[in-house]
């Protein structure tokens, strides 16, 4: 099957799933979604946190926040297997799983108050079990957040102008920074000077193009990657204590218009070009790699399923949620954006990036042919051009275009890390009883300071960053799966069917915890000993909320039993 009619397939499986599956039988039969309840926004509406939005607004913002580089990036490491596995897993892990998991997040944090999935596992579990889920979230956003700045300030970091490695892209620095400031104009403009958005957006998003001209003839060279790294931690810092009206609202969306702009022209190249396939269908064995099963699910990450959405929907977007109603579009379409940005990823590290076999081969010939996660990124964001060309853009704009929208959401990734990094470190602090950890700026140097452990972390020498992808994914995946658990834990009690999360539930719990496992003891032979320490906390927390989740089913099935011998 050709590309090309592949594409076609996946775009109508997306339309029919959100139809029928999401608004349909989840919105309706399962979660039962209700407009006459008073959402979070509305009830606790304080306008720096709690703000009700715009639906599509809020779509922005949740889309850029979870769009983040892990759709791009993921699936440009895994296709190493070949593009059947990648994309069947981007594609059914998305509409049976990580768009459920997505969705159900949300509506259970606007059912809970707007609060994160920690403190609602509390509620729904057990109170021990909040302070486990507390300390897998902060490992993984760290974690996360790490990999994200060490791959941006690769991504800007170049010595000079004659001497730009093909991985480095520092035309992207104007236009990713130049946008922080046109967002905060618009927020301050369109909030407190009552200006109407759309003329607001559109003048933004003008600028922004203007920017990203500006960017390819003026790149910022000359600055090294650690240099780049401390920028980008003192951003997060002072975007995480910002309130969401002035930086977050505005630059998410208009972020998101940009990404929306990135996918049609690469969708229209795409099928301009109706390239063919230079990547095998299925390399099961690929030198030096691990096992496919289950380290396709770990390593596509958000492509298909993911934790951090999870945090995400319950820690900003359940905060800003106007409608429940509006629940499965902000949600279960956000994750689908998310699997059609992976999906490109697929296409164009398998069938745009590339003009033969054997150029495929000699990049993914083996794991440690393919090395550095700048390199796969580089791989997706040439595919990508090599699309939008074909609309007579050139080369290097396009290159540059989607370098700023890679960067972008890498960058809208990272400060929506670090605030959902404090809230988390606030609610620690609360359940231990240290109240400093209440204060929002402590708790973001924090937050910071854990995602700057991660950033600068090296193995022999060297930023670790497949290392730490991979250790990444697998929390992400686990967390993912404890969010499910929990959904699933809630509905059981409310007597709904839970054949929908708990499938996808024991599939990403059980594939990721062996996943772990064998990490663990390679990080171990190879005496990684800070990797195989933070792998066997992070297991151990995950065992111990499975444990309680077993005991309250026991619980709850007890109880049950009772009811019905007394009546």
């Amino acid at each position: 099957m050709s590309p090309v009619v592949m594409a076609i397939l996946v775009l109508c499986l997306y339309l029919v799933f959100f139809r029928f599956y999401a608004r349909g039988f989840l919105g309706r039969r399962v979660f039962a979604l209700d407009d006459a309840r008073a959402t979070p926004a509305h009830a606790m509406r304080d306008d720096v946190d709690y703000v009700p939005a715009n639906k599509y607004i809020l779509f922005g913002h949740h889309y850029a926040s979870i769009a983040g580089l892990a759709p791009m990036l993921g699936p440009a490491i895994a296709v190493i297997w070949g593009w059947v596995p990648a994309l069947c897993w981007v594609v059914f892990g998305t509409l049976l799983i990580g768009a459920v998991h997505d969705f159900s997040a949300l509506v259970l944090s606007v059912r809970h108050r707007g609060q994160s999935v920690g403190t609602i596992a509390r509620d729904v579990i057990s109170p021990r079990t909040r302070l486990l889920f507390l300390l897998v979230i902060f490992f993984l956003v760290a974690l996360a957040m790490g990999v994200f700045v060490l791959v941006i300030s690769g991504l800007f970091a170049a010595p000079d102008l004659t001497h730009i490695p093909a991985t480095a892209h520092p035309e992207a620095v104007f236009p990713t920074y130049s946008l922080m400031l046109i967002a905060m104009l618009i927020g301050f403009f369109v909030y407190k000077r009552r200006l109407p958005l759309w003329p607001m957006i559109a003048i933004g998003f003008v600028l922004m193009l203007v920017t990203t001209s500006i960017g390819l003839k003026m790149p910022v060279t000359g600055i090294s990657a650690e240099t780049w790294t401390w920028s980008l931690l003192a951003y997060a810092f002072i975007a995480s204590v910002l309130p969401v009206w002035l930086l977050l609202q505005p630059r998410d969306f208009l972020n998101s218009l940009l990404l929306y702009l990135a996918l049609f022209s690469m969708l229209i190249g795409f099928f301009i070009m109706s390239p063919d396939w230079v990547a095998p269908a299925i390399n099961p064995n690929p030198v030096g790699a691990p096992p496919m099963l289950p380290f396709l699910f770990i390593v596509i990450a958000c492509g298909a399923v993911s934790g951090f959405h999870g945090l995400v929907a319950s820690g900003t977007t359940s905060k800003q949620l106007d409608r429940e109603s509006d629940a499965p579009f902000v949600g279960y379409v956000g994750m689908i954006g998310e699997s059609l940005l992976a999906l490109l990823a697929v296409l164009a590290t398998t069938a745009g990036a590339f003009a033969s076999r054997a150029d495929w081969e000699a990049f993914y010939g083996s794991w440690e042919k393919a090395v550095g996660l700048h390199q796969k990124l580089g791989v997706f964001i040439q595919g990508n051009a090599n699309f939008i060309h074909q609309l007579g853009v050139p080369l290097d704009y396009a290159a540059a275009f989607i370098s700023v929208v890679v960067v972008g959401f890498a960058m809208t990734s990272v400060d929506t890390g670090a605030r959902l990094l404090r809230f988390n470190l606030e609610e620690i602090g609360h359940t231990i009883g240290v109240k400093m950890l209440g204060n929002r700026y402590v708790a973001t140097a924090l937050a910071v300071a854990a995602i700057g452990f991660f950033a600068f972390f090296k193995m022999d020498g060297k930023p670790a960053g497949l290392f730490l992808w991979t250790l990444f994914g697998t929390t992400n995946q686990i967390l993912a799966g404890l969010t499910l658990l929990t959904v699933t834990i809630y509905l059981y009690r409310r007597k709904k069917p839970i054949l929908y999360t708990l499938l996808p539930m024991l599939l990403v719990l059980g594939a990721t915890i062996s996943g772990m496992v064998m990490g663990i003891i390679k990080a171990v032979d190879g005496q990684q000993w800070t990797v195989a320490a933070v792998g066997s906390v992070i297991f151990m927390l995950a065992v111990w909320v499975l444990i309680e989740a077993l005991l309250v089913v026991r619980k709850v099935r007890a109880e049950r039993g009772g009811a019905v011998q007394s009546g």
